[in-house]
């Protein structure tokens, strides 16, 4: 289970709470620019903050399995990392790290004081042009997926590859496919026992045999260090496609082979009622990059990803204070709903071999 730890280092327990920081970022005069209103957000591990034409997001102090941001130092290196990542698919989106500094006169955003605290600082886009937005309207157009597909194969061709040994793959997919059993079977959340029995039995038999197909991945790097969090949300289809938000704190969970990651898009796609997306944009990238998996293998990852999908989203019922309490249930369902799916074809095609 992910547990939350709130930590504050001995060199920061004299500064600003996170409750004063999160009210001095709320109000428009924490801002150089002149802006009305603070639209602010709150995600697992940050608050965002929209201030007229720019986005800044201060990162909570946490400490997850998967990631730490618990001291002023491991936060200022995760936002410079973030800063760094995601410029490679959003260049002119990921403007600078600002200090948060306090002083007699208060908190500001840089100037003289005392640092405690860093914020990523972003150029703020138009929501309208989001493709979740798009699917969700039925405003998309397969000239915006070209654009799309332009964009991931190139980041694809060039993007760092990781080398992987096959051992160390199937002993992390055996561990990820036994944290995501162990969370959706706990009877506190009431999810469909048979259901997720039988979609990990499907997975599980994959990996016994057709492990070979996930080495040879790894022998032909293909796996690269990645976006980590390619979902409909994070794309801009305007002037220029630009994709935000990866998953700068753990590199481990960035080291994927780039058909994972397009079988996650190619979910997210099916889960908001567009799977032609899915498979354009896999056809499409296939294609450009003279490349592509077995359909049994592709379909494991789908099934993986919304096993994995279905497990985060109940997990939001174990922290203390839970947003929207009735949302995860439902969105923990509708993933099972698409692996159950996947997992039956899956077994369809093991048999056939």
């Amino acid at each position: 289970m992910a547990i939350v730890h709130h930590e504050v280092s001995s060199m920061e327990a004299d500064s600003p709470t996170l409750a004063e920081k999160v009210a001095f970022l709320s109000r428009p005069t924490a801002y150089a620019q002149h802006v009305g209103d603070v639209d602010r957000r709150e995600t697992h591990m940050s608050w965002v903050f929209l201030a007229g034409d720019k986005v800044f997001k201060l990162k909570k102090p946490v400490r997850f399995p998967y990631l730490d941001f618990s001291t002023l130092n491991r936060r200022e290196v995760a936002c410079r990392s973030e800063l760094s990542l995601n410029r490679r698919l959003a260049p002119d989106v990921y403007l600078d790290v600002v200090a948060l500094v306090v002083s007699p006169h208060g908190l500001s955003i840089g100037g003289p004081g005392v640092v405690v605290d860093w914020l990523v600082a972003m150029r703020r886009l138009d929501e309208y042009w989001t493709l979740e937005r798009a699917i969700l309207e039925s405003r998309v157009k397969a000239r915006q997926i070209d654009g799309l597909v332009e964009t991931l194969q190139g980041f694809y061709r060039h993007a760092n590859r990781v080398q992987v040994s096959p051992a160390a793959q199937l002993r992390d997919w055996q561990q990820s496919l036994a944290y995501n059993r162990r969370v959706l079977l706990d009877p506190r959340f009431a999810l469909p026992f048979g259901l997720v029995r039988r979609i990990d039995r499907a997975l599980s038999d994959y990996l016994a045999g057709r492990g070979d197909a996930l080495a040879e991945r790894a022998r032909r790097h293909r796996i690269i260090d990645g976006h980590g969090d390619l979902r409909p949300e994070h794309i801009w289809l305007n002037d220029t496609v630009r994709i935000i938000d990866c998953l700068e704190f753990n590199a481990q969970l960035r080291a994927v082979d780039y058909f994972d990651e397009i079988a996650y898009l190619s979910l997210e796609c099916e889960r908001l009622g567009a799977a032609w997306i899915g498979d354009y944009i896999t056809r499409g990238v296939s294609r450009a990059l003279h490349d592509a998996p077995p359909p049994d293998l592709f379909l494991f990852y789908r099934c993986h990803r919304a096993m994995l999908r279905a497990r985060l989203a109940i997990a939001h019922l174990f922290e203390p204070d839970v947003r929207t309490p009735e949302k995860w249930p439902r969105r923990a369902r509708a993933y099972l709903n698409i692996a159950a799916r996947d997992a039956a074809r899956l077994d369809g095609l093991l048999r056939t071999r």
